[in-house]
């Protein structure tokens, strides 16, 4: 990775918790930080909070709901118009549990897996020729030690449906479908990783299950402001992360077949209709 003062990074879901405080740090340390979110308002909010820690000029912002493939191509368009250079993308946005009923994104999939999951995978797809031209650059995926299975019989989970295991679902499809990429993309100077940043931080997601906070917000900041700035991770791809150690996800993530199979699903669900 290059000097922060040299590099840009996109970071989405960045007008609060996590992604709010990873773009603050990053920027106040000298990188060009590109803020996604899905409100106008907030997104101006972000942008100015952010400039005023880190000067002008440090922030620009992309709007786009997750729940909207086609609001993420149009997302994708305007970054690859707008930005010469993109040395790294943090794929952070993301919703919780849920209130248990199962719900669909604007193009009727699962919401959690289109949301948490399919979004990030068609926004990196559509990036990575300007991430390439950008190498050396990172990818790293926000995920969770929370992690369910794929069922590839039923992966939008139509039957039995659980709100947790939805989420955990995505965020397993996350790692899965990184370390994936990972080994499409040997040699072309660009990383991909996945971490769970904490555990039950003070986030809006956490707020939302009545769960107390355990580890803070700053140590997830620090878990994943790692992945994208250390010279320890020079080269290193295809892992996942538990806060700052590298441990081991699900097996499913590890079983080549399911890795092809669920690249074969989001590239079916995302592609043209």
């Amino acid at each position: 990775m290059r000097a922060l003062e040299e590099s840009t990074v996109l970071v989405t879901g960045a007008t609060d918790g996590l992604g709010r405080a990873v773009a603050e740090r990053l920027a106040v340390e000298g990188a060009t930080v590109l803020i996604h979110g899905r409100d106008k308002a907030r997104l101006a909010a972000a942008e100015a909070d952010i400039e005023m820690l880190a000067g002008a000029d440090r922030v620009r912002t992309y709007q786009a709901d997750f729940a909207s493939l086609a609001e993420v191509q149009d997302m994708a368009d305007q970054v690859i118009r707008d930005e010469p250079e993109l040395h790294a993308l943090i794929n952070n946005a993301g919703i919780g549990y849920g209130s248990g009923e199962r719900e669909e994104s604007a193009d009727g999939h699962e919401l959690r897996f289109a949301v948490n999951y399919l979004s990030g995978f068609l926004l990196t797809q559509e990036l990575l020729a300007l991430l390439r031209d950008s190498a050396p650059a990172r990818i790293v995926n926000v995920a969770s030690i929370g992690q369910a299975p794929i069922d590839f019989d039923d992966p939008q989970i139509g039957q039995g449906y659980d709100g947790t295991r939805a989420y955990g679902q995505s965020k397993l499809a996350q790692i899965t479908w990184g370390m994936e990429l990972a080994s499409r993309l040997d040699g072309d100077g660009v990383t991909v990783n996945s971490l769970h940043p904490s555990t039950f931080m003070p986030t809006k997601i956490v707020a939302e299950i009545g769960q107390e906070s355990i580890d803070t917000l700053e140590s997830g900041v620090e878990a994943t402001v790692r992945l994208v700035t250390s010279p320890e991770m020079d080269g290193v791809t295809g892992r996942f992360y538990d806060r700052l150690r590298e441990s081991e996800p699900h097996q499913q993530a590890l079983d080549p077949e399911a890795r092809r199979r669920l690249w074969d699903l989001s590239t079916e669900l995302t592609g043209p209709a």
